[in-house]
C-alpha cells in the first residue's frame, strides 16, 4: 500500500487549525513530511491512495482533496495530483474551474466526482465532454498551418524557403523561379500527401466508431442513438460482441449467473476475460424498463487514468429502507472495452475526454534516431562550407561594390552544398526498409510501427529483455505439489490422484484398526493432508468453466450436463488456469462457477457445492488473493488464500521449511505458490462481513480501509502446501542469445520474479554462460552495506551479475555512477524483483552513462515504460496480450525472430542508409564544386553553370532512381549475416558514416567535380554552350559510374534504373536546345571529350578500390569469396 507522505507536515497542521480548518485523521496519521499546496479557503478531508497496476507504467497518485467547509462527500471538487499528471499553472483570484467557462473544453479545468442520476441526464451538476472519440492531430482549418508550421520550424527546412523566397528580389536573383521552388514544393507535397492520408484514415477510424449505433432506454421505450449522441446518465443495451460506447457502471445482465465477461485486449492489453458483476439492486429488478421507474443514482469519482480501480456508490433512495451499495472495478464497463456474454444494461458516468481509454492514451516520446543526428551534424557542416565559399569568393573580389549582396547571391549559387534531397531520400529509404522487415517471410507476423528508425536496429550494444512470456512462453505446466515432508513431482501425481480418489470414495475416513496401526494413521493423514491440499487449490482463484458448443453438443445442453469436451476455463491469469487443469487431472473437477457458488466434480461423479461468500483478487502489490466459501453439505466456512512467499511467510503459522523449499523449488525454475486455510466460524464471518461492507462503502481512503480489514483475518493461517509451476523457454531461446552475445551486444533480463527463479531461467536460456561465474548481489538497505558489497563485486572479473529491485535502488541512490561502471563491464546482468518504473530507469541510466544504443523487448504491459524509453522498443505478441507489442516501435511474434531483425534488416538498414545519405552529398558537393571552380575561372562573378531545367533535373530524373536504388543493396547474404554475428561487431562504431568516410566523399566529389569543370574548359572550342553540354554529360555519367562502383551487390532494379536515367537524359536533350546545342552534341567531338574527362573522373578511383579489396579487403569480402 503506498501512501502520500506530506512534507512540512506540522507547518499546515499549524495553518489549518489557527485558520479553523480541519484535518482528518488519515492526514495527521502519516509520516516524513513532503511538500504539498493547500489553496486557503477549502478543507482538507483526506489524502488518497491509488495503487496503480503494473501494467499501467505511470503511477496515479491522488492528492490531497480539497473542499470548502459546507460541502461533503460531493463537494470534493479538486485533486492535486503528484507526478506524472501536469496542471498548468493557475492564478489564485481565477475561478476554481479555470479562467473561462470553456475552460473544461480547453483542456484546463479539473477533473471532479460526480452524482448520475440514472436515466435523466438532464439532472447533470455540470457540464460533460460530447462523447467523441477524436485521434486527428489537426482538424480541416488548422491542417496547411499545421503542416508547414511543423515542417518550417526545423532550420534546414527555413533555410531552403528562405532561399526560394529570394528569388522574387530582382537583385538576388539567379535564374527562373521554378528552379528553387519546384524542389521544395515536391518536398512539401510529399509531407503533406503523407500527413494528409493519416489525417483521413484517422477521421475515417474516427467516424467508423462514432457512428456505431447503440440502443438506449427512455420514457419512450427503447430508442436508437449513435455513439457520439451518449450523454452521462443515459441508459445502454450493449450486445454481446459489441464495444461498450462509454465508460458505464454495470446495472443489468441477461445472463442466468448474473454477471458477464469483457474482452479488454484493446484497453489493457490483456487477452484474458475479465468477469463483471452487476448492481445487486437493480439486478434484482424485474425488468430493464423498470431502471426508469426507480429513483436511483451513482456516485463516481473524479475521472482518472487508472483503469483498474474505482470508488462510487450506488444509492436507491425510494426504497424502504434507503439502499446504498458500493461500487468497485467489477461494476465498471470501460469504454473500448467488448461485451464476451449475454446483453448487459449500463449507466454511462463518463464520456469523451474523461474517459479511461482516452485519458491513458498518451503520445510517446518521439524517437530520433542516433544516424539523423548525425546526418544533421553533416549538414551543418556543409552549411558552414557554404558560408565559408560564399565568404571567399566575396574576399577574392576584394569587398567590392555592393558585396554583402555578393554573400546572399553566393549563398544562393552553392546552395547545392546542402541537398535539400537528402531529407526526402532518407524517409522513402526508411519506408523501404520497413516494407522489407514487413515482407519477410522468414519472420512472419512482423510489424513496424516506428518507420522512422529501422536503422537502429543495427547499431544496438544493450539488449534488455523481460523474461515471462518474452524468453519463456508463459505456458504454465504443474510440476510439483510440497507438502512440507513429502513432495510430488511429475513421475508420482498418480499417487494424489489415488488419495483424492480414496479421500471421496470411501465411507469414512476411521477405518478400523489394522495390523500396523501407526502406519495406517501416517498414510490417513498424509492422504487427508494432499485432499486437503487438492481442494484448496481447486477452490482459491478466479477461474470460471465456459462451455461452447462443438458441433455435437449445444452450448445450453453442454453446460446443463457439464460436458468435458466443450469446456474452457477463463482467467485472468495462466498460472491460474494450469492449477485448476491439474486438479482435474488428479480428480477434481471444477465444472461451474458463477458470481455466488462453485461447483466441484468428484472422481466419482459427485457434484460439490460451495457458496462464495467473498473474494479478495490477486494485486502486484499485495501479491495474494483470497476466498471465503462456504461447504453447502456441511455448512462449514473456510478461508483459503494463496501467494508469493514474500508475503505468506508472515501469515501463515510459524514452520521450519517453508523458506527452504520455496528456495529448492526457485531454483529449478519453477514459480512457487504458498497455499493456505483458515476455518472460520458462523460469528467470525459475521463480525468481518459487517467490517467489510463498512469499509467498502468508504468513499475516502476506501483501499487502506478494506485492506486492514482483510488483514485482519490474515494471521495464523494453517500452511497447506507448495504449489510449483514450469514456465517452459521459447523456441529458440538459447541460438537467439549467443548470436546476440557473439554480436557484440549485452543482454541484460529484467524481470519481476524472484532472484532464485530469475537465476535459474539465466541459466537455462544460457544468457549466462557455463565458464561464467555469477555473483548474487547480496540484499543491502544501507549506503554502508552497499558500499562494501560494490568492493566485493569489483573484484570480480569476466562475472554475470544478478540484483534484486530493492538492492538495486539502494545502489542507485548512493552510488549511481560506480555501480553503472561495474555493470556495464559485465557480460551479462540480471534484474530480479524489478518494477515497471525501475526498468525504464536502468534503460535510461545505460543511454545516459554509455551513450550508447539501447533496445528492449517484452510482451506485457508492465514492459511498456521500458520499451517506450529505449532507443529501439520491440513488443512481442504473447499470452500476456498485446498491449507491448502497440506501443513497441516493432512488435515480433517471437524472441528467436529478434535475431534476424537485428543481424539482417537492422544491419542492412544502416549500411544501406549510410551509403545512399553519403552519395546524396557526393551528387551535391559534385555540382557545387564545378559552379565554384566556373565562378573562379570567370572573375568570380556570381553567375550560375547551369540554369532551369537542368539543375532540376539533375537530382531527380537523371540521378533519382539510381543514387536510390542504393537501398536494394547488401554486402552479403542474410544467411551469411546470420552464420557470423560478429559482422554486426563493425557496426557498433559507427563506421559506415563517420567523419573519415565524409571526408573521403567530399575529396571525391571535389577531385570529380574540379575535373570536369576543368576538362570541359580546357576542351571546349567555341561557344559557352558546349561547355554546358560536355560538362553536365560528363557529370550526368560520373554519377551514374559512381552508382556502378558503389554497388557491391546488383539486383535487376538497379541495373534498369541506371539504363531508364540514362535514357531519359538522352531523350530530354531534344528538349533541352535552350541550354545545350543538339548538333554538337551528335558530332564525334562531342563523344571523345566526354569519354575522356568521365574516364579521367572515374577511372583513378575504380583503381583504388581493386586495390583496396586486394591488399586490405574489408571483412565482409573475405566471406563473400
Amino acid at each position: 500500500m503506498c501512501r502520500v507522505k506530506i512534507h512540512y507536515l506540522e507547518m499546515v497542521k499549524t495553518q489549518a487549525l489557527a485558520t479553523g480548518f480541519k484535518l482528518s485523521d488519515s492526514v495527521q496519521s502519516l509520516d516524513k513530511p513532503r511538500p504539498i499546496f493547500v489553496d486557503l479557503g477549502m478543507t482538507v478531508t483526506s489524502v488518497h491512495s491509488c495503487t496503480p497496476s503494473s501494467h499501467n507504467p505511470q503511477r496515479l497518485l491522488s492528492g490531497v482533496c480539497l473542499a470548502s467547509p459546507s460541502t461533503g462527500a460531493a463537494g470534493m471538487t479538486d485533486n492535486i495530483p503528484l507526478q506524472p499528471v501536469r496542471h498548468k499553472k493557475r492564478n489564485d483570484n481565477k475561478n476554481r474551474n479555470g479562467c473561462c467557462p470553456w475552460s473544461r473544453c480547453c483542456g484546463m479545468g479539473d477533473f471532479r466526482p460526480r452524482t448520475v442520476w440514472l436515466g435523466h441526464p438532464e439532472k447533470r451538476e455540470q457540464r460533460y465532454p460530447r462523447n467523441v472519440i477524436n485521434n486527428q492531430k489537426y482538424n480541416f482549418f488548422t491542417f496547411l498551418p499545421g503542416v508547414l508550421f511543423n515542417q518550417f520550424k526545423y532550420f534546414f527546412n527555413l533555410y531552403f524557403l528562405l532561399l526560394a523566397c529570394s528569388q522574387f528580389v530582382n537583385e538576388l536573383r539567379l535564374g527562373a523561379l521554378y528552379t528553387y521552388w519546384v524542389p521544395l514544393g515536391f518536398v512539401l507535397i510529399i509531407t503533406i500527401v503523407r500527413e494528409a492520408v493519416e489525417e483521413i484514415r484517422c477521421y475515417c477510424r474516427d467516424k467508423e466508431v462514432n457512428s456505431q449505433i447503440y440502443s438506449k432506454l427512455s420514457t419512450r421505450g427503447t430508442v436508437k442513438v449513435k455513439s457520439s449522441g451518449i450523454q452521462v446518465g443515459d441508459l445502454i443495451i450493449v450486445e454481446k460482441n459489441q464495444r461498450v460506447p462509454a465508460d458505464m457502471i454495470f446495472l443489468r445482465t441477461s445472463e442466468r449467473n448474473g454477471s458477464c465477461f469483457l474482452r479488454t485486449d484493446q484497453l489493457d492489453g490483456e487477452t484474458d476475460w475479465k468477469l463483471r458483476l452487476p448492481v445487486a439492486c437493480t439486478q434484482r429488478l424485474p425488468t430493464a424498463a423498470d431502471l426508469l421507474q426507480i429513483r436511483s443514482y451513482v456516485y463516481a469519482e473524479e475521472p482518472n487514468i487508472d483503469i483498474h480501480n474505482f470508488i462510487g456508490t450506488f444509492t436507491r433512495e425510494d426504497g424502504d429502507p434507503p439502499v446504498n451499495e458500493s461500487l468497485s472495478i467489477e461494476n465498471t464497463l470501460w469504454a473500448s472495452t467488448v461485451i464476451a456474454s449475454g446483453t448487459v444494461v449500463g449507466v454511462v458516468i463518463y464520456t469523451g475526454k474523461e474517459l479511461r481509454s482516452v485519458m491513458n492514451t498518451s503520445n510517446p516520446r518521439h524517437k530520433v534516431g542516433l544516424f539523423d543526428l548525425e546526418v544533421n551534424c553533416l549538414t551543418k557542416i556543409l552549411f558552414g562550407a557554404l558560408v565559408v565559399v560564399s565568404l571567399v569568393m566575396v574576399a577574392l573580389q576584394h569587398f567590392a561594390g555592393r558585396w554583402y549582396l555578393q554573400i546572399f547571391r553566393f549563398l544562393l549559387l552553392f546552395s547545392n552544398i546542402v541537398p535539400i534531397s537528402l531529407r526526402v531520400n532518407l524517409d522513402m529509404g526508411k519506408m523501404v526498409f520497413s516494407w522489407m522487415i514487413r515482407r519477410d517471410s522468414k519472420i512472419p507476423g512482423t510489424v513496424v510501427r516506428a518507420s522512422t528508425i529501422p536503422e537502429q536496429l543495427g547499431r544496438i550494444s544493450y539488449l534488455l529483455t523481460d523474461k515471462t512470456g518474452t524468453l519463456t512462453q508463459n505456458e504454465m505446466v504443474f510440476r510439483r505439489l510440497h507438502l512440507g515432508t513429502v513432495a510430488y513431482g511429475m513421475d508420482s501425481m498418480d499417487e494424489v490422484q489415488s488419495h483424492v480418489f480414496s479421500a471421496y470414495t470411501q465411507p469414512s475416513h476411521d477405518a478400523p484398526a489394522s495390523r500396523a496401526p501407526a502406519a495406517t494413521k501416517v498414510r490417513k493423514t498424509i492422504s487427508s493432508r494432499v485432499h486437503e491440499a487438492v481442494k484448496a487449490i481447486a477452490l482459491v482463484h478466479c477461474v470460471t468453466p465456459v462451455y461452447e458448443a462443438n458441433g455435437v453438443t449445444d452450448q445450453a445442453e453442454a453446460e446443463q450436463h457439464y460436458e468435458d469436451t466443450c469446456r474452457v476455463y477463463q482467467a485472468a491469469s495462466p498460472d491460474e488456469v494450469s492449477l485448476v487443469q491439474w486438479t482435474e487431472s488428479v480428480g477434481l473437477t471444477l465444472v461451474g462457477r458463477d458470481h455466488n457458488s462453485m461447483q466441484l466434480r468428484t472422481p466419482s461423479g459427485q457434484i460439490l457445492n460451495f457458496t462464495i461468500l467473498q473474494i479478495f483478487p490477486f494485486t502486484y502489490e499485495s501479491k495474494r488473493m483470497g476466498i471465503i466459501v462456504r461447504d453447502e453439505s456441511t455448512g462449514e466456512i473456510s478461508f483459503y488464500m494463496k501467494g508469493a512467499d514474500v508475503v505468506m511467510a508472515g501469515i501463515v503459522q510459524y514452520n521450519d521449511w517453508l523458506e527452504e523449499e520455496c528456495g529448492n523449488m526457485a531454483r529449478e525454475g519453477l514459480r512457487v505458490l504458498v497455499v493456505s486455510k483458515k476455518s472460520l466460524t458462523e460469528e467470525q464471518y459475521q463480525d468481518f462481513e459487517a467490517r467489510y461492507i463498512q469499509a467498502k462503502l468508504s468513499v475516502h481512503d476506501r483501499s487502506l480501509k478494506v485492506a486492514t480489514v482483510i488483514e485482519s483475518l490474515e494471521m495464523e493461517m494453517e500452511l497447506l502446501c507448495l504449489t510449483g509451476v514450469e514456465d517452459q523457454l521459447q523456441a529458440d531461446v538459447r541460438p537467439t542469445l549467443e548470436i546476440l552475445r557473439n554480436a557484440g551486444i549485452k543482454v541484460w533480463m529484467l524481470t519481476g520474479d524472484k532472484l532464485e527463479t530469475a537465476t535459474c531461467t539465466a541459466k537455462n536460456a544460457h544468457l549466462v554462460t557455463r565458464n561464467q561465474d555469477i555473483h548474487i548481489f547480496r540484499s543491502v538497505t544501507t549506503r554502508g552495506e552497499a558500499h562494501l558489497e560494490l568492493n566485493a563485486f569489483r573484484r570480480k572479473h569476466d562475472c554475470a551479475l544478478v540484483i534484486s529491485g530493492d538492492s538495486l535502488e539502494v545502489c542507485l541512490k548512493f552510488y549511481e555512477y560506480e555501480f553503472m561502471e561495474l555493470a556495464c563491464q559485465c557480460p551479462a546482468v540480471v534484474c530480479c524483483r524489478c518494477a515497471p518504473t525501475q526498468k525504464a530507469q536502468i534503460v535510461r541510466l545505460l543511454q545516459e552513462r554509455t551513450g550508447k544504443l539501447t533496445c528492449a523487448v517484452g510482451d506485457g504491459g508492465n514492459d511498456v515504460s521500458m520499451i517506450q524509453e529505449a532507443d529501439c522498443g520491440v513488443g512481442v505478441e504473447g499470452k500476456e496480450g498485446k498491449q507491448a507489442s502497440l506501443a513497441a516501435d516493432f512488435s515480433v511474434t517471437q524472441f528467436k525472430h529478434l535475431g534476424r531483425l537485428l543481424m539482417v534488416h537492422g544491419r542492412n538498414s544502416y549500411k544501406r542508409s549510410a551509403g545512399l545519405s553519403q552519395f546524396v552529398i557526393h551528387r551535391s558537393l559534385c555540382i557545387s564544386t564545378m559552379q565554384a571552380v566556373f565562378s573562379s575561372v570567370f572573375y568570380f562573378a556570381s553567375v550560375p553553370l547551369y540554369q532551369g531545367f537542368l539543375i532540376i533535373g539533375y537530382s531527380t530524373i537523371y540521378t533519382m532512381f539510381p543514387v536510390f536504388s542504393l537501398v536494394l543493396d547488401k554486402d552479403v547474404k542474410s544467411e551469411v549475416a546470420m552464420l557470423y554475428p560478429e559482422l554486426y561487431k563493425d557496426l557498433l562504431k559507427g563506421r559506415p558514416l563517420s567523419f573519415k568516410t565524409f571526408l573521403i566523399w567530399v575529396l571525391i566529389s571535389i577531385y570529380q567535380g574540379s575535373i570536369i569543370m576543368y576538362g570541359a574548359l580546357l576542351l571546349f572550342e567555341s561557344e559557352f554552350v558546349h561547355i554546358v553540354a560536355i560538362s553536365f554529360t560528363s557529370l550526368i555519367l560520373t554519377e551514374l559510374l559512381m552508382v556502378a562502383l558503389t554497388i557491391q551487390t546488383w539486383h535487376w532494379l538497379m541495373i534498369v534504373a541506371e539504363l531508364l536515367s540514362l535514357a531519359c537524359y538522352i531523350a530530354s536533350l531534344v528538349f533541352l536546345h535552350e541550354f545545350i546545342d543538339v548538333y554538337f552534341i551528335a558530332t564525334l567531338s562531342f563523344l571523345w571529350k566526354v569519354t575522356v574527362i568521365t574516364l579521367v573522373s572515374c577511372l583513378p578511383l575504380y583503381i583504388l578500390k581493386y586495390l583496396r579489396r586486394r591488399f586490405s579487403p574489408p571483412n565482409y569480402s573475405k566471406l563473400t569469396s
